[in-house]
């Protein structure tokens, strides 16, 4: 073990050499952010060939990192408490990705949700848990920084033996997270890119009923209220679902709420462009903040938007009781036209099955929207991946992670089993093989090859990523990990109604259509949310909650009056709490993630 443990040594020394040879030391972290993006690229570039030129090196010269792998593997199988403040399930990870986490680490996954108390009742524990994921880089997860609750992976050089390939191809975010963390690594954020110059797919599509909009002759939609008048007509053409249920023009659900309603803050992101941004919105091209609560502004205007349509009996009066689960159920049975994520419309309509009958929902944006597009990050994003300090298996946790860091992790959390679901091929291009374009297209395709239950059963429970989706795959011959923009993916349409949408539209793609029309760019940067007072704490909590509240209470108005008398009982009741000293902390922001932007400019 002494030998080996010098092998390692000289690794991470070799590693450490090769990266501060790029610039990449701890002390230059803004230096990257103020590069031309060409110059930023090369950067990554060049840290990317010279480190797997040193692990070569070092596996050639000692133990390698599958030698050492095989020490901290378990005989008998664990399970690991994975607190997600990002899940939308609880319990065993189960189905294909519970079968790959036994083959290869001998573990069990526990998926450990956040609902309201949990966090605290763990933090009161002094136990997180193994692997903790993050839903943001600011207040809770600097109180764990500040209490010792997260494991330090230069303790014992873990990132060095356990975790190369972060190390080696995610500098930037490590990086970001040590100065963010006060001088000590303990993660590093989500959906990392390689190219800071690129942008990640339009996910804000205003996916639509296409066979129902065809049917309807294509009307104009200019705006919202063009949209509501739409979405009524298509009721009166299909009345009834897959399975004989009313239909709706939009369903909604609130797990994801956080300080405001998602589902309207999100579609005032899809209608102006703007991103959320604490008790509001933030345009990145004007550098303008819009309070939630102004008058006539882009969140009272989302939220008229979605009472309109409850108005109307447009809007699935299970919307706020319902969970996640239940708004997917809605969307894979035709029970609702309209979404403004493709992640929740046509990536759960489009089935083989609807477009076999003539249906599938498609991007129809109203005309005057300018959805927000996120600059890839080299950074990382905000939602973090750490291990609690007081796990038992740091080793392992830290493998576990280095592997979804992977090309082949990333790729598998996504598509299913390599070779079971995709491959690349001889040019190495990735493709899809019969199985796996079955399951992307509908997640209730059986597995095969040894895998039980359907592809849903075994999905990624973590809800959260490690590279960015439409950054490159350092594995392929330059394709991203979206395969829609696979080569091997986009050839003819694959349905009649797929052929009449990109003739409408002269799109091959979604994300060509969106990038073709107006949208605007948030730009990846190093900025982090600053931390609030305890104080301030207490008051945007109430704050929160009395948004949230009365927000939903707004969307099932009955009338117009009923929405304007909920709403300035909203804003008085946020104005009692201390929202007016929240927005000035959120003002300050503003300034501190202009600043950020200015310097990648």
């Amino acid at each position: 073990m002494k030998a080996k443990k010098i092998t390692a040594l000289l690794m991470a020394a070799v590693m450490t050499v090769s990266l501060a040879a790029c610039g990449n030391s701890g002390a230059t972290t803004a230096e990257p952010a103020a590069d031309s993006s060409t110059e930023a690229k090369a950067d990554t570039e060049a840290d990317t060939d010279d480190a797997d030129a040193d692990t070569e090196a070092a596996a050639a010269d000692g133990e390698s990192y599958d030698e050492l792998l095989e020490e901290i593997i378990p005989e008998e199988t664990v399970t690991l408490d994975v607190f997600d403040q990002l899940a939308n399930y609880s319990g065993e990870q189960i189905g294909w990705f519970g079968q790959i986490m036994l083959e290869k680490f001998n573990v069990k996954l526990n998926i450990i949700p956040d609902p309201d108390g949990v966090y605290e009742t763990r933090m009161e524990s002094g136990n997180l848990g193994d692997i903790v994921i993050w839903g943001n880089d600011s207040d809770e997860y600097m109180q764990a920084v500040q209490k010792g609750m997260l494991f330090d992976w230069n303790e014992d050089d873990i990132l060095s033996d356990y975790g190369p390939y972060i190390k080696e191809h995610m500098p930037y975010a490590l990086e970001k997270n040590t100065n963010l963390s006060g001088g000590t690594t303990y993660g590093y954020g989500f959906d990392v890119a390689v190219d800071p110059s690129a942008r990640g797919d339009i996910m804000y599509t205003w996916d639509l009923r296409w066979d129902l909009y065809k049917e309807l002759g294509y009307p104009e939609i200019k705006n919202m209220d063009d949209m509501v008048e739409v979405l009524a007509q298509m009721k009166e053409l299909c009345p009834k679902d897959d399975n004989g249920k009313t239909t709706y023009g939009v369903s909604l659900f609130n797990d994801w709420d956080g300080d405001m309603v998602m589902f309207v803050k999100s579609t005032a992101s899809a209608y102006y462009g703007y991103d959320e941004f604490g008790f509001g919105l933030y345009d990145s091209e004007t550098q303008e903040y819009h309070p939630c609560l102004e008058k006539d502004g882009p969140y009272l205007t989302a939220l008229k938007f979605y009472n309109n349509l409850y108005q109307r009996g447009l809007l699935d009066p299970d919307s706020q009781t319902q969970k996640y689960d239940g708004m997917v159920e809605d969307y894979q049975n035709g029970t609702a036209f309209l979404n403004v994520f493709n992640f929740l419309g046509s990536a759960m309509y489009n089935s083989e099955t609807h477009a076999a009958d003539g249906k599938a929902m498609y991007p129809c944006p109203p005309e005057e929207a300018s959805p927000i597009a996120y600059g890839l990050n080299v950074y990382g994003g905000n939602r973090i991946w750490s291990i609690g300090a007081k796990s038992e298996y740091p080793e392992l946790c830290m493998a576990i992670l280095n592997w979804l860091s992977t090309p082949e992790g990333r790729m598998t959390a996504e598509y299913g089993p390599k070779d079971v679901c995709w491959y690349y091929d001889e040019n190495g291009k990735t493709c899809f093989t019969e199985l796996g374009k079955a399951a992307k297209l509908d997640i209730k395709t059986e597995m095969s090859d040894g895998y039980s239950g359907t592809f849903e059963d075994g999905n990624f429970k973590m809800n959260n990523q490690t590279w960015a989706l439409d950054t490159e795959n350092l594995d392929s011959n330059g394709d991203t990990y979206n395969y829609k923009k696979w080569d091997s993916f986009i050839t003819e349409p694959n349905s009649e109604i797929e052929a009449d949408w990109r003739e409408h539209t002269g799109a091959r793609t979604p994300d060509e259509y969106m990038g073709s029309r107006p949208f605007k760019l948030a730009p990846g940067t190093t900025y982090s949310a600053g931390t609030k007072s305890d104080e301030l704490l207490v008051l945007w909590n109430q704050v929160a909650d009395c948004i949230k509240t009365n927000s939903w209470k707004a969307i099932y108005a009955s009338s117009d009056e009923e929405f304007d008398k909920i709403v300035d009982e909203m804003i008085a009741k946020a104005n009692e709490y201390g929202y007016d000293k929240c927005i000035e902390f959120q003002e300050n922001e503003v300034k501190l993630r202009a600043a950020a932007e200015d310097a990648v400019k």
